[in-house]
């Protein structure tokens, strides 16, 4: 019959999965893990009860954390994604041609161990040579590097446990240290519907420190609400001003040079967000 696992994504609201099997269910030393097969969503990576990725809608999210800004930067060469140990945002990043080194960091070692085992199709470009992998501390790595970056992908949980000084003014202070002159960068930002306050915040912060500040949105079913947001931050290039040129075919299935300029088209009550 199986058993039936409950997301609360609010104390009055939450989602519901069948779990046909779990894999593993253990706590790490930063957060509790597990991975599960669910009759709907195939095999998903749960964190502190939190989805965080399933088989069958990761590629939205990968692919608008990586393409929106990869396809902004005219020459992206050196890109760092903090967090991401699923590796299915590395994925997406090895798919431009320019990129030529890409460092994922994330402080939870298990996440990588556990996603290459039971998410082959997410974890399977961890182990390209063009890709760096490091466990450790993203806050830390991003505070001591300096003009080494030309996109930093921030692929963070929720801003509960290790994930908390990533949505701080601080970290994207330092982000802004970490890229180089004509930087970008993006974050995952949660969802307007429950977390409007955190969106607000997270805009403006982000606006005092990088010239060119946009939030964009995507739908992803199995995250809170279902419609997730991005902010972007730039240092020179503008998301709806990319060249005609600039767009490469790439194989995708959410992401296309339509939804590039579409994702930034908000609904009122969360363009107000903006403001």
């Amino acid at each position: 019959m199986g058993i039936w696992f409950t997301e609360k994504q609010t104390e009055n609201f939450g989602i519901t999965a069948k779990i046909n099997r779990t894999y593993v269910s253990e706590q790490t030393d930063f957060q509790k893990l597990d991975m599960v097969e669910t009759a709907e969503w195939g095999n998903m990576l749960l964190l502190d009860d939190m989805v965080m990725t399933t088989e069958k809608d990761e590629f939205v999210y990968h692919e608008m954390v990586a393409h929106i800004p990869l396809f902004t930067h005219p020459n992206p060469k050196h890109v760092l994604v903090v967090g991401g140990g699923d590796g299915g945002v590395i994925r997406e990043v090895l798919k431009h041609k320019s990129v030529e080194k890409a460092v994922l960091v994330d402080i939870d070692g298990k996440v990588i161990e556990y996603s290459k085992q039971y998410l082959p199709s997410i974890a399977g470009k961890l182990e390209d040579p063009r890709v760096e992998v490091k466990v450790g501390d993203g806050f830390m790595h991003i505070a001591e590097s300096e003009n080494a970056y030309d996109v930093i992908m921030v692929d963070s949980t929720e801003p509960v446990g290790p994930a908390v000084n990533l949505f701080t003014k601080g970290f994207y202070a330092g982000i802004s240290k970490a890229l180089k002159e004509d930087g970008i960068f993006v974050a995952q930002s949660d969802n307007p519907w429950f977390k409007a306050d955190l969106i607000r915040q997270v805009q403006q912060d982000v606006k005092e420190i990088f010239p060119i500040t946009k939030l964009y949105l995507a739908n992803i079913p199995t995250y809170p609400s279902g419609l997730w947001a991005f902010t972007l931050g730039s240092k020179k290039y503008h998301p709806l001003e990319v060249s005609e040129e600039r767009f490469a075919e790439i194989d995708t299935k959410y992401y296309t040079k339509e939804i590039h300029f579409a994702s930034f088209v908000l609904p009122k009550f969360v363009q107000d967000l903006t403001k």
